[in-house]
């Protein structure tokens, strides 16, 4: 069996930190199976090398990739990235087919929605059978969280793309729990949805990448807060600046936040005359994990959001729990993966004045444990995550579905 496995943002190794359908692809090509990565180097995570060659063919991990030469952008928030969707989609279109196997599956991962046109195209003239899988649920994010009106032309052609691939995809396939009510309200009548959440890959589980510059950044003899991330709108970080100045005479505690964003300087000046706040410089992704490792608890928060309905599995929380540190979350949506492992708590979001002193409470019992208890509810998290969490485990139950419909279509006579 011939997988193709296409999104424009599936980073890989050699340019930056690997992507979740990376390592899918090469636990597939362990299973025996012939897997084509096809990506693009316009990918605001990762460096890929300069070339005069539009397509450009390498191996990696026993997974053939083909990374497309693309328009590249600066900002994630700009015409040029969209123009960068549309680049990517025409060259697809273009690209020499006969260089590769012909597909049996082609499986389309978001974000470009564009690509599932590709994918329909591949799916007629191979007979493949075509998977739409979900990372980020387009438009409602762009309406729910970015302010977009949802008669917005954009909005409009999203919708219409999205409710393409579910009619045409023979498995739609979401990397959140509760995809499923999403379909039935778009479609307005049941489909399934086979849930692949993120995961790691087993090099993330090694040695952990020693970073001695970030020591300086954690006060001794105090309990750490951190938070690891964006600092901006979406991020919904206003409670918990509020948090840090109402919790500033706890002098055993402090709290550090690394990461970058639009609203970074604004929450540095809030702060600026409270001493129980650092603030650290963007780190590199792998150094995240030994930062995490330094801290005590974990702070994460999202928007009160719609797209939280339909539940998580964001990157985030997998490395937050891999760090065996009892997590804190701001959210509002359908609980997944803390409240399972029972390694830290979910705060409502929806309601600001109770979220606060909920939050305060819930920092101030996970920072005060003594070390054993602490150290036992952290630990809960990272057995969960490596339990089931394993790519080599997901890309195992991906293949059984991939499999049942490829038995399905040869049972119909492709």
């Amino acid at each position: 069996m011939n997988i193709w496995c296409i999104s424009k943002y599936a980073s890989i190794p050699s340019y930056g930190a690997a992507a979740r359908l990376f390592y899918l692809a090469k636990e597939f090509s362990k299973q025996c199976e012939q897997v084509v990565l096809i990506t693009s180097d316009s990918n605001h995570l990762c460096k890929f090398p300069e070339t005069e060659n539009r397509y450009n063919y390498e191996e990696q991990d026993g997974v053939k990739v083909c990374w497309i030469k693309n328009i590249k952008y600066n900002k994630s928030a700009s015409m040029k990235r969209v123009l960068s969707w549309f680049d990517f989609e025409f060259r697809l279109f273009l690209m020499d087919k006969k260089k590769l196997n012909k597909p049996d599956v082609v499986l389309i991962s978001s974000l470009s929605l564009l690509s599932i046109v590709y994918g329909y195209y591949l799916k007629k003239r191979f007979g493949a059978s075509l998977i739409f899988e979900i990372r980020d649920i387009w438009p409602l994010t762009l309406i729910e969280e970015g302010g977009v009106s949802k008669y917005h032309p954009l909005s409009i052609a999203l919708g219409w793309l999205e409710k393409f691939g579910y009619k045409n995809a023979d498995l739609i396939v979401g990397t959140m729990p509760r995809l499923d009510l999403h379909v039935e309200n778009i479609l307005g009548y049941k489909k399934e949805v086979f849930c692949s959440p993120l995961g790691i890959d087993e090099h993330q589980i090694g040695a952990v990448l020693e970073v001695p510059k970030l020591d300086v950044y954690f006060p001794k003899g105090k309990k750490i807060i951190g938070y690891a991330g964006s600092m901006g709108i979406s991020n919904s970080l206003q409670p918990f600046i509020d948090t840090i100045k109402n919790m500033s005479e706890l002098k055993d505690l402090h709290f550090v936040l690394v990461g970058d964003g639009d609203l970074k300087d604004k929450f540095k000046n809030e702060l600026t005359s409270y001493d129980n706040v650092t603030f650290v410089p963007k780190i590199k992704q792998e150094e995240v994990q030994y930062f995490l490792n330094k801290c005590d608890v974990l702070y994460l928060s999202t928007q009160n959001s719609k797209v939280w309905d339909f539940g998580q599995s964001m990157n985030k929380v997998v490395q937050y729990m891999l760090s065996g540190k009892p997590v804190v979350a701001s959210y509002s949506g359908y609980p997944s993966m803390l409240n399972e492992s029972g390694s830290g708590i979910f705060i409502p979001a929806d309601d600001k004045d109770v979220m606060q002193d909920a939050m305060q409470d819930a920092l101030i019992k996970f920072a005060f444990l003594n070390d054993d208890e602490r150290r036992n509810l952290g630990d809960k998290g990272k057995e969960w995550i490596l339990s089931r969490r394993m790519y080599k485990t997901l890309a195992e139950e991906y293949l059984v579905k991939i499999r049942e419909i490829e038995n399905i279509s040869g049972q119909n006579g492709r």
